[in-house]
């Protein structure tokens, strides 16, 4: 018998052996196993066995030898067959350690913690731990550096609090040089404004500007910035309001320094009759206030000394001990109505801002009856400094606040304000402000913690004229991510914040916005060494 097979494999041919040429013809379907995809399958097979086999072998070098070749396949081939890798899950032991807060005698005293990443991954190599041991190791680890930098982060937040409400030796060196030359200088003693420019003080055609501040140099640069930029400046009154400590230094600098053409007021709270007779709310919030505090945060020892807070929350209470936040120049602006009683509109401005534009402009500003003309400060794209809304100042956990109040509403901000003293004679506003500042202080702060800004938000609430952010640019104070750029092109810059501009810990990159408004030549500067950069 004799057999023939057709080279497409297709057809299979028998011959009988006594030469009939009887056949037997089989046809193999085409879609149907043939013998040279049997060919090629072993021959893929041949390959993968030497694959298995390398693999095999990369498991034994690298240490990894209590798996055995079928599971080590098995781990190795399956998630690539599959097209897609599997991560192995993480056993469950893990996840009840690392549940579970490590104790303070897990840490506390041992100095066979790993400290970096380098020396865990070390140390584990070489002990082979198993999952719980592994577990346990990185809890003490992550515990450890977490106390760390929480520790740190206090201790930043307690050296910026310091720095920030503490008087730099220079100032305090210029206000005591001041006072003495007011005391030894008939010329540093001069009536502000002169006899013949008092009537303009009243003047309704003018530009008054109203500033509040017991910094004669942070004073002198709002000043100057005011006049150097404006195109009329012969029509600028600036009405400077100050305590009685520091009128005769402010008074001493402005008279050797005058700013003509311009028009500058020194007035010390001790000259103004409103407020030295009878009964004045914002002092008497003001002490309450301070009896409040102390009581209620303990002082920044006892604050720092909380270990369950998270660091922000910290760092939020000291800034509520901050000095600023319980001056009579912070809470005066409330009562500009009784102050300025013959003016119907007057700009208020911080004395941490700096002046860049011509400020004129805001007085043809429609005011469309509204008090305060203010930047609004929940949209911008800065997300730090421009994401305020109502809940960022007040508790609405409180039923007070979340009666009356849309947590989403947005804020605005204090600094740079253009009042309507005339809209304001009309309303409520400083009666609403006294009473909700005197029911924060019944409830013990619970319905907000930081200055007058939340009050303010509540009291001139309904009475807000927004207007262009270009008037009021916030924030350089907070962080030193602010764009140059867009600082220098902002009409008014604010520096809120911690990092004053006359600070150490001003950001080295905005301070030159600032200090050139500082005539460094002045005898006095030098004197007391200030200098364009700290």
């Amino acid at each position: 018998m004799q057999l023939h097979i057709s080279p497409s494999l297709r057809h299979v041919t028998v011959l009988p052996g006594k030469g009939v040429r009887e056949f037997i013809k089989v046809k193999i379907g085409s879609r149907r196993l043939s013998y040279r995809m049997v060919f090629y399958s072993l021959l893929f097979f041949t390959f993968l066995l030497r694959f298995v086999f390398v693999l095999t072998a990369v498991d034994t070098i690298d240490g990894e030898t209590k798996c055995s070749t079928i599971g080590c396949l098995g781990k190795r081939l399956r998630p690539r067959i599959l097209g897609r890798r599997h991560e192995p899950p993480v056993p469950e032991v893990m996840y009840q350690i690392l549940d579970e807060p490590a104790s303070k005698d897990e840490i506390q005293g041992r100095d066979d913690i790993p400290q970096t990443l380098e020396e865990f991954m070390a140390e584990v190599k070489d002990s082979r731990s198993d999952a719980r041991a592994f577990a346990i190791k990185l809890r003490a680890m992550l515990t450890l550096l977490e106390q760390r930098t929480r520790t740190a982060k206090i201790q930043e937040y307690l050296y910026r609090h310091v720095a920030s409400s503490s008087i730099p030796k220079q100032l305090h060196c210029l206000a005591l040089r001041l006072a003495a030359e007011h005391s030894t200088n008939a010329n540093a003693r001069l009536q502000l404004p002169s006899a013949e420019l008092v009537p303009y003080l009243v003047d309704n055609s003018f530009f008054h500007f109203v500033l509040a501040s017991d910094n004669v140099l942070a004073a002198s640069v709002v000043a100057s910035s005011i006049i150097r930029n404006a195109l009329r400046p012969h029509k600028i009154v600036l009405h400077i309001i100050t305590d009685r400590k520091t009128y005769s230094p402010m008074q001493a600098w402005f008279s050797l320094n005058p700013l003509s053409p311009a028009i500058i007021e020194v007035k010390g709270l001790h000259h103004f009759d409103w407020f030295t007779k009878g009964r004045v709310p914002v002092l008497e919030a003001m002490e309450k206030d301070q009896q409040v505090r102390s009581q209620f945060r303990g002082g920044s020892s006892a604050i720092i000394a909380n270990n369950t807070e998270k660091p922000y929350v910290i760092a939020a209470k000291l800034q509520a001990l901050s000095p600023k936040y319980n001056s009579v120049m912070n809470h005066i602006r409330i009562h500009l109505p009784e102050l300025f009683p013959s003016l119907n509109k007057v700009v208020f401005l911080d004395d941490d801002i700096v002046v860049q534009s011509d400020l004129t402009p805001l007085w043809d500003i429609d005011m469309e009856g509204k008090v305060n003309g203010a930047v609004e400060t929940c949209r911008g794209d800065d997300k730090f400094v421009m994401s305020k809304r109502l809940k960022s100042y007040l508790n609405f956990s409180h039923p007070l606040i979340a009666e009356n109040f849309d947590p989403n509403e947005c804020a605005w901000a204090y600094g740079m304000n253009i009042f309507d003293l005339e809209a304001w004679r009309k309303t409520n506003i400083s009666r609403t402000y006294h009473s909700w500042v005197e029911e924060n202080l019944k409830s013990d702060l619970s319905l907000w913690q930081l200055g007058t800004l939340p009050p303010g938000l509540i009291a001139f609430h309904g009475h807000v004229r927004v207007i262009d952010p270009f008037w009021h640019m916030l924030g350089l104070g907070y962080q030193e991510k602010t764009s140059l750029a867009d600082a220098e092109s902002a009409g008014v810059i604010h520096f809120n914040g911690r990092a004053k501009p006359w600070l150490e810990i001003a950001f080295p990159k905005l301070r030159p916005l600032w200090a050139k408004y500082v005539d460094f030549s002045d005898k006095f500067i030098k004197s007391c060494h200030i200098r364009a950069s700290s």
